[in-house]
C-alpha cells in the first residue's frame, strides 16, 4: 500500500504487476495524504495513463488537469492542458478541449500559442480520420466542423 514519504521509484514497484483498477485504487487513496506538489503532479500523470489505457478518457483529461493545476513552470502548465485537450478529443468531448485550449493559451506568450493552436488542429485532423476509419461518422464530422471553425490553410483544406 502507498503511504506518505514514498519516493517516485517506491510507488512505481509497489504499482508494478497491479491490474489497472487496483493501481487506480492505490493512486486515488493516496491523493487524501498530504503530498509534495512534484509527488501530487506525479500522481495525477500516473493516473492519468491508467486511465488513458483502459479507454477511460474523460478521467484522464481531468488528471492532466489537476496535474496542470500543481505545476509550477508555465510549460509543464501548457503541456498538461495540451493532452487534456488531446484526450478529450479523442473521448469526442469537443467543448471541454476548447476550454483546455484556452487554459494552455492563457499560460502560453505569442509563439507558444501558435505552437499550441497547430498543435491541436493537427490532433483534430488526425481524430477526425480515426473516427472515420472507425466509422464514427458523427464524431468525425463534428471534428472536421471545428477544424473548419479553426481557420484551416488553402492546402489544408
Amino acid at each position: 500500500m502507498l503511504h506518505k514519504g514514498m519516493t517516485k521509484s517506491e510507488i512505481e514497484k509497489e504499482l508494478f504487476g497491479k491490474g489497472d483498477f487496483v493501481q487506480i485504487d492505490y493512486l486515488t487513496r493516496f491523493l487524501k495524504e498530504p503530498l509534495s506538489l512534484d509527488t501530487k503532479k506525479f500522481v495525477f500523470l500516473k493516473l492519468a495513463k491508467v486511465y488513458e489505457k483502459i479507454n477511460m478518457l474523460r478521467d484522464a483529461a481531468k488528471n492532466y488537469n489537476s496535474a496542470a493545476m500543481v505545476s509550477l513552470t508555465f510549460a509543464e502548465k501548457i503541456k498538461h492542458f495540451t493532452k487534456e485537450a488531446e484526450i478529450y478529443i479523442k473521448a469526442a468531448d469537443f467543448e471541454k478541449s476548447e476550454e483546455a485550449m484556452k487554459k494552455a493559451m492563457l499560460e502560453a506568450n505569442s509563439v507558444q500559442r501558435n505552437e499550441i493552436f497547430t498543435t491541436i488542429k493537427n490532433i483534430y485532423k488526425q481524430q477526425a480520420e480515426i473516427f472515420e476509419k472507425n466509422l464514427k461518422r458523427i464524431h468525425a464530422v463534428k471534428a472536421y466542423e471545428k477544424l473548419v471553425e479553426m481557420r484551416p490553410s488553402e492546402s489544408e483544406r
